[in-house]
């Protein structure tokens, strides 16, 4: 895929990745885009599709991911999710580094691509059960599902030569620099070029 490098974030449930994201697309609006996942599952209260994520059914998931138009694709809860070829393809043509926010499961998929982005774990300092029910977002079993997908994630994010970059948040503003300097050469290229739109 031609344009820049795009960025595999990853980590559990709760270990501050959203707000790291939203940090980042906001200082750096004119340099990353989101690539929009598909899902199975129905939107939550506020979520737009083809923003948050593009909703479809089980069968037009199936047939897109048989016709390899999925560079990842995994189940969690019952419901099917994964990033199109056409998603990626859609952020590097206006010259934006692609941000894809991944599962571990997804993650190993991508690693057998040829898609050659920088990867990123944000890790939290300890479990993220507390966060997680603050949001108040879940069921309880579905809670425990998340905290055992993040426990799983953790130890993930631990094996050598995975990851590029790996952030411990433990503090916001620090987790944000490092992120930022980690992801620093592809930013100043793509600010060089300045063919962003």
């Amino acid at each position: 895929m031609a344009g820049p490098r795009p960025v595999v974030f990853s980590g559990p449930s709760g270990a501050g990745k959203s707000t790291l994201l939203k940090k980042l697309m906001k200082e750096y609006d004119s340099v990353f885009g989101f690539s929009v996942s598909h899902t199975t599952r129905n939107p939550r209260t506020g979520e737009v599709n083809g923003k948050d994520y593009h909703y479809v059914t089980r069968e037009a998931m199936q047939k897109a991911i048989d016709n390899g138009e999925f560079i990842e694709n995994a189940v969690f809860s019952g419901n099917m999710y994964g990033t199109s070829k056409a998603a990626v393809q859609a952020v590097q043509s206006k010259n934006l580094i692609c941000i894809l926010d991944i599962d571990m499961q997804g993650v190993r998929n991508i690693k057998k691509t040829d898609l050659n982005p920088i990867y990123v774990s944000i890790q939290p300092p300890s479990m993220a059960e507390k966060r997680l029910r603050d949001r108040k977002t879940e069921t309880e079993e579905s809670l425990q599902k998340r905290l055992h997908a993040a426990q799983v994630d953790m130890e993930f994010g631990k094996e050598p030569d995975i990851f590029d970059v790996l952030i411990i948040n433990d503090h916001l503003d620090e987790a944000y620099g490092q992120l930022k300097e980690g992801l620093s050469e592809e930013i100043n290229m793509v600010k060089k070029t300045g063919l962003s739109s």
